[in-house]
């Protein structure tokens, strides 16, 4: 067999392996300086670290938790409980004592005189009325034929009597003398409408040759020639001001772009002259020689202090390492487990007590 085992102070390498010609000289020069700060900030801020865990799990688990724990029982002993108990011995009994009261005290004294009162009342009252209404009834049927009756003979018959022997005659003749009137003041009326004719047919040819026949001549001759003259006046004056709009429309144009070159030559040009060839060429020169060997130089040192950070970490982790060596010395190797099956003089027999598996 091959012999793979290793020396006692050899370990696993805690990290890749890196050739002294890649790292930079700044990496070099702050390797031991940045593990020397390292060693001496870290450790103990880590201890400090371990140190707050601890005491804040043994202050959740000694105090917090029980604190917790208690609060709630005393919550539940104050107000759950309480409110509970009084619900279930207090709340629901008197609910039960005041809805029996009240059954005993409202309720069956009620469904007593409505069923041996009320009802007996009711059925008894119910007959007195019906018979009441009976006789009522047929008291009413008597009224009403006696004063049909006399309704008929007293009102009805002389009403008839007078109707047929002395309104009708009477109807007959003031219908004759009503139609002789009518004829009468129809004659008249149609004198007065003659009249009223003839005195219309004269005021409308007075008021037409004294008022319209003028007015229709005034309108005609005069106010129509007039009024198409301002016509003619107001839509000349209209389309001399809309000339005179758009040509003042295209001074204030001219004018407007005089002064916007003047504006640019005067001011937009040369502010832009200067950005273009004095400004723009100075930004230039300031990012070229200033910002940008800056970016690199800031880049440059993060990446040296990245560096460093890692150059840092593994030494922490191989200082930590060398402390765990020095305080609990080198860990048991493991020893490989065979785990192949046992061999035939090893198996278990038929005079053997033991199995392979309870077997030294």
């Amino acid at each position: 067999m091959v012999d793979v085992e290793k020396a006692p102070g050899a370990g696993p390498p805690e990290g890749p392996v890196r050739r002294a010609d890649a790292e930079g000289c700044l990496a070099v020069a702050v390797r031991i300086p940045v593990r020397i700060v390292v060693l001496v900030l870290v450790v103990p801020v880590r201890m400090v670290w371990d140190a707050l865990v601890v005491v804040g799990r043994f202050v959740r688990d000694t105090v917090l938790r029980p604190a917790g724990r208690a609060l709630g029982w005393l919550g539940r002993a104050l107000f759950v409980w309480p409110l509970v108990a009084l619900w279930r011995y207090g709340v629901v009994p008197l609910a039960k004592g005041v809805a029996w009261l009240g059954n005993v005290l409202l309720v069956v004294p009620a469904v007593w005189l409505y069923r041996w009162v009320l009802t007996p009342a009711g059925h008894v009252l119910a007959r007195f009325l019906t018979v009441v209404g009976a006789v009522l009834a047929a008291i009413g049927r008597g009224l009403y034929a006696g004063l049909a009756w006399l309704a008929r003979y007293l009102l009805v018959v002389p009403g008839a009597w007078l109707y047929r022997w002395v309104l009708t005659p009477a109807g007959h003749a003031l219908a004759r003398c009503g139609r002789g009137l009518a004829w009468c003041c129809g004659q008249v009326a149609r004198g007065v409408g003659l009249v009223v004719t003839g005195v219309g047919f004269v005021l409308y040819w007075t008021v037409r040759v004294l008022l319209v026949l003028p007015a229709l001549a005034v309108w005609r001759w005069l106010l129509v020639p007039v009024g198409r003259a301002l016509a003619v006046v107001g839509r000349e004056v209209a389309d001399a001001v809309g000339h005179a709009w758009r040509i003042a429309g295209h001074v204030s144009r001219a004018v407007g772009r005089f002064l916007g070159t003047l504006l640019r030559w005067t001011v937009v040009e040369p502010v832009r002259w200067v950005y273009r060839s004095v400004l723009t060429p100075v930004g230039h020169a300031v990012r070229d020689a200033v910002l940008r060997p800056l970016a690199e130089a800031g880049r440059g040192a993060g990446r040296a202090v990245r560096q460093a950070l890692s150059s840092a970490r593994l030494s922490v982790r191989q200082a930590r390492a060398d402390v765990r060596r020095m305080l609990f010395g080198e860990p048991a190797e493991r020893r490989p487990v065979d785990r192949r099956e046992p061999s035939a003089a090893e198996a278990r027999t038929l005079g053997s007590s033991t199995t392979a598996l309870t077997k030294d």
